[in-house]
């Protein structure tokens, strides 16, 4: 082949693993995340704020004044549905669907939830700052598994799978989270119309209905009831994936895996982008990454970089010491160590937790932020390296 064609066809082989699939949505979360910030630290920092934070003309919503309420109740709840639909596939019919396949991922997603929380109480705790303590708690599954598809076939497949099933563990840690610590003035009369659109959708499942229009009528209302009940809105698209039925049909496809394959698109190359443009926009001020040493980004910081790789190889080490659980097959300890250093991304599910831990006090928004994207930098940069290193040797 000639030097040209050669050339040319490494380079089409290269654009396609770096903008394709999952390897795409890494990339393009990095790209709006690069743009937040040029925009909130430029000129055009009042026009991007007023943007997203001004109050529309008109909303279908009273609660949704302004767009980005738009973006973080509404387009978000549905990617907490497609979250749900994935964690509904995965316990029911996937890697987590028996108990010895569920112990490790488990407890290394427990792990790496406590102990980032337990650094982030020893740095700020004491600093007026409890409300943050999830904010470094959990991963950013598109974000950590797109950073692991740029090294391509040069890693078993265990690791993917097992940082799959990890992060999905953890995802639904980061929702119980947001159910159970974030919610507050629960108005009654909207939460028990939830659970009757709840118990409704339910009785759909039970009945084997398989058009997917009722079901989405019924979630459609169970997310208006629930974002005026108190809490948070989100929480609603989880409960309405779990009642979407997983039965197999004669074709082998069912209404969950039909919905799970048209959403998951738009919500990695949509909606999470969306959310990140709208929310990464940190105002870095006159000290600059000197900012990082306060006790707010510094907790941040180093609950996702230190804290997540701690939490999760540890347990991988604890459970294959004691027997507890064999870690992934075919895998080296630089390669789970690299695995756990990338579970230290906590882009898009940590900015959404800071968002709810101080909604009126957009000064600590600001330092949370700026701990999550400088936490989340060093796992991704450090985590690949280690790969790509392991990976050769």
């Amino acid at each position: 082949m000639p030097l040209r064609q050669h050339l040319a066809s490494r380079l089409s082989t290269n654009a396609a693993r770096l903008f394709g699939g999952e390897a795409g949505a890494a990339v393009l979360l990095i790209g709006v995340a690069l743009l937040a910030l040029i925009a909130a630290n430029s000129p055009l920092a009042g026009a991007y704020h007023h943007f997203f934070h001004a109050p529309l003309a008109w909303t279908p919503v009273a609660r949704l004044e302004s767009l980005h309420h738009w973006i973080n109740d509404g387009l978000m709840a549905v990617f907490f549905f497609t979250v749900g639909l994935e964690i509904k596939r995965e316990f029911l019919q996937g890697q987590l669907s028996t108990p010895p396949r569920r112990r490790l991922p488990i407890l290394a997603a427990a792990a790496g939830m406590i102990v980032p929380a337990l650094i982030y109480w020893t740095i700020a705790g004491g600093n007026g700052l409890s409300r943050g303590w999830a904010i470094p708690a959990a991963t950013d599954i598109a974000f950590a598994v797109g950073v692991l598809a740029l090294l391509g076939s040069r890693l078993p497949p265990s690791l993917r799978l097992f940082l799959l099933t990890v992060a999905i563990v953890d995802d639904l840690g980061a929702v119980a989270i947001i159910a159970l610590f974030y919610t507050s003035g629960i108005d009654l009369g909207w939460l028990g119309a939830a659970g009757g659109i709840f118990v409704a959708m339910i009785l759909l499942s039970l009945l084997r209905v398989r058009m997917a229009a009722p079901y989405l009528v019924l979630a459609l209302g169970l997310w208006l009831c629930v974002l005026h009940s108190g809490v948070h809105a989100t929480v609603a698209g989880v409960l309405a994936a779990l009642t979407i039925p997983l039965r197999l049909d004669r074709r082998g496809d069912s209404l969950l895996l039909r919905l799970e394959h048209a959403l998951t698109p738009w919500s990695a190359y949509l909606i999470v982008p969306l959310f990140g443009f709208a929310n990464a926009g940190v105002h870095l001020g006159g000290g600059g990454l000197a900012g990082l040493l306060a006790p707010l980004p510094l907790a941040v910081a180093a609950g996702l970089f230190a804290g997540k790789q701690i939490g999760i190889f540890g347990a991988i080490a604890l459970s294959r010491a004691t027997g507890f659980a064999a870690p992934p097959g075919g895998a080296s300890w630089a390669q789970l160590w690299g695995v756990a250093i990338l579970c230290g991304i906590g882009f898009t599910m940590s900015l959404f937790i800071a968002g709810l831990a101080f909604p009126a006090q957009p000064d600590f928004a600001e330092g949370a932020k700026l701990g999550i994207l400088a936490g989340s930098l060093l796992s991704a940069l450090l985590g690949y390296g280690v790969l790509r290193l392991s990976s050769r040797r």
